[in-house]
């Protein structure tokens, strides 16, 4: 018997949505604004989160070594480096040849430089590390590593003799703006995306309440007949959920020319974040989030449509 009832309320759900075919139409549509809304939502996440990451790949703090260091002293040290769980490894190691090499090729057009230094017969260029941290707000830790004494940055005294000076300082204005940035655009982006949502939603219920509202009479007379409020309220839900179905396929397939589009443009200008690209390798999580969001935004919006305001 409950097997019988679910099939009709399944039949009856599939009935009502084709039965009203414009009201129909203009549910998806509206559903397919919400999910589009859903699934920028996500490829601006991604475009912060890859833009973020970049910025953060170009941040760090340079050890510089005394000429004299041995290098199985700075290898050693670069060793216990990335044994810290905030540095990112592995640490760039930069040999004081291959120092002396990236000088002249940045000068390779300053000829009273290179000049300068052939005239020195020696390298006067030291050894270096380049640390990166996992997030920019754990400089000041790896720093303490080196050994920061006091609360002053200039006061910064190395524990290592063999260590000529960390760069911490000169960048430590550099990182702490990044690490506000970051902060600020990922509460920034999780507010925007909530308020979307919920807007859409909104839009979506009220569309819904429109479509269930032309049915009153016909829930007036199920009630009459003694209908029970499930039997009454399941094929709203199921037409409900067949409008989020259908408006995910929609958006999924929208999505594909659009990203295509847009593609090289975002490559080019965020950072080289293809959204194309990431909406291929991405596509199984893009299709379950809309699918899921379409079916359970029409599906419960349906649901309390008829519950709130035709009083079943």
């Amino acid at each position: 018997m409950i097997w019988i009832t679910i099939k009709r309320i399944i039949r009856t759900g599939f009935f009502n949505f084709w039965r009203n075919g414009f009201v129909s139409l203009s549910s998806v549509l509206v559903m397919v604004v919400t999910l589009f809304v859903i699934g920028s939502t996500i490829f601006s996440g991604a475009i912060l989160t890859s833009t973020l990451n970049q910025i953060k790949d170009k941040v760090d703090i340079n050890v510089y070594f005394v000429n004299t260091a041995d290098e199985s002293d700075i290898l050693s040290i670069k060793n216990d480096l990335e044994k810290l769980p905030q540095v990112v490894a592995p640490v760039e190691y930069v040999s004081r040849e291959q120092a002396l090499e990236n000088f002249k090729k940045r000068h390779e057009n300053d000829q009273f430089t290179l000049q300068a230094l052939d005239e020195l017969g020696e390298n006067p260029l030291g050894a270096s590390l380049n640390v990166r941290a996992k997030d920019p707000s754990q400089y000041e830790s790896i720093v303490n590593f080196f050994g920061l004494k006091g609360s002053d940055c200039n006061s910064l005294e190395s524990k290592f003799q063999s260590i000529d000076k960390v760069n911490y300082c000169q960048n430590k204005d550099a990182i702490d703006r990044l690490g506000k940035i970051i902060t600020s655009a990922n509460r920034l982006g999780f507010i925007l995306t909530i308020l979307l949502i919920v807007i859409s939603i909104l839009i979506t219920f009220n569309t819904l309440r429109l479509v269930i509202f032309m049915s009153k009479e016909e829930i007036s007379v199920m009630r009459l007949v003694g209908a029970s409020t499930g039997y009454i309220r399941g094929p709203f839900f199921v037409a409900g959920a067949l409008y989020g179905f259908v408006s995910g396929l929609i958006t999924l397939i929208l999505f594909y020319p659009v990203t295509l589009w847009l593609g090289k443009t975002t490559q080019d200008f965020f950072v080289g974040l293809n959204v194309f690209h990431y909406y291929t390798s991405h596509f199984g999580q893009i299709f379950l989030i809309i699918m899921l969001s379409g079916i359970a935004i029409g599906s419960v919006s349906s649901f309390l449509a008829v519950r709130k305001y035709l009083k079943v």
